[in-house]
């Protein structure tokens, strides 16, 4: 009888240490030791997710709250950290939230980032004019479950040239370099990736993503359902900011840029190059997440034989982002909020 009381203490003890030990880690994770909140959001260094840098930047001296821009090389990497509970939120790659929701994942898409801000570009040395000067070579998109990898194989399939090119996937960090270098004929991918062979003349633009797809999206955010059921308040105050930062960073391109470049570690140069060519290019404004988008995306994943079907059911709660109020942004960044 004593044995069997000193094994139940034992687990009891044990549970008690487990909870702590989780308490801890979430007080860790969760809390900087100043006791302010950190949600930490995963983003890679692209135009369309500009919110996360900027919201980092005007939230450093928040007492209270403060949004972690957590910086990623791959989008599979991050899927895998949302996944885990290791971040909070992923400005990702459209058609992997997708993927997320039917592999069970209970996430949801809250936010678009900025629009038109993709681009195909091939070697220089080609001279290729269309897609059809590209038969035999080789493009690169960001990876399968990407709005490039659609796009491109659409535009393959309508012009009859779907066993004529191939198409390969790679972390857009990468791209330039294997372009330069040789090893890659063209890549299609979201900015300043293709600026930075478009400046040193290494590349030449093909078309950028709005001459074939208008409205494209790149990437978006998601989070966790629970984040949403837990803290519906913190998930509001950060769609809020994020689509504020938009219009904050197109009347404020300088500055934007000055604050992206130290995120990313780009040259300046190269980030208001990315911002600014051609002007007035990026749409900041359509940030709200709409059913019909997304399902359309999930059908040709499945024309494509990429899905074997297009349920999305849940995947989409646009509440957040319908209630964003876009008054006084100022040249203030901390405006935001």
């Amino acid at each position: 009888m004593l044995s069997k009381l000193n094994l139940s203490w034992k687990i009891t003890l044990l549970s008690l240490a487990w909870i702590a030990l989780v308490s801890y880690a979430h007080y860790q994770l969760n809390f900087d030791h100043g006791h302010k909140k950190v949600i930490t959001m995963g983003y890679m260094p692209v135009i369309t997710n500009l919110a996360a840098p900027l919201l980092d930047e005007a939230s450093k001296d928040n007492t209270e709250l403060y949004f972690k821009a957590l910086k990623f090389s791959a989008f599979a990497e991050m899927a895998e950290s949302l996944r885990n509970g290791k971040i909070d939120a992923a400005f990702i790659i459209a058609p992997l939230s997708i993927v997320l929701r039917q592999q069970g994942e209970d996430i949801k898409v809250v936010y678009i980032g900025n629009r038109h801000e993709s681009t195909l570009v091939a070697q220089a040395g080609l001279k290729a004019e269309s897609l059809q000067d590209l038969a035999g070579k080789t493009i690169a998109v960001p990876m399968r479950f990407s709005g490039h990898n659609i796009s491109i194989r659409e535009l393959l399939k309508e012009q009859g040239l779907e066993n004529q090119i191939k198409v390969v996937e790679m972390n857009p960090p990468d791209m330039a370099s294997a372009l330069a270098g040789g090893s890659l004929d063209a890549y299609y991918v979201g900015e300043p990736f293709a600026a930075q062979t478009l400046r040193t003349g290494v590349s030449k633009r093909l078309f950028y993503v709005e001459e074939v797809q208008e409205k494209f999206i790149c990437n978006l955010m998601i989070v966790r359902n629970d984040f949403i059921q837990n803290d519906p308040e913190t998930v509001k105050i950060m769609v809020n900011a994020a689509a504020r930062s938009g219009i904050w960073a197109k009347n404020n391109i300088d500055k934007a840029a000055q604050i992206t470049a130290k995120y990313w570690n780009q040259p300046l140069e190269l980030v208001k190059y990315a911002l600014t060519e051609p002007k007035d290019r990026i749409l900041y404004n359509f940030y709200t997440p709409q059913q019909s988008e997304m399902q359309a995306m999930a059908d040709s994943m499945v024309d494509l034989g990429m899905l074997k079907n297009s349920d999305i059911t849940g995947l989409v709660d646009d509440r957040f982002a319908k209630s964003v109020n876009l008054d006084n942004v100022t040249e203030d960044i901390h405006s935001i909020f």
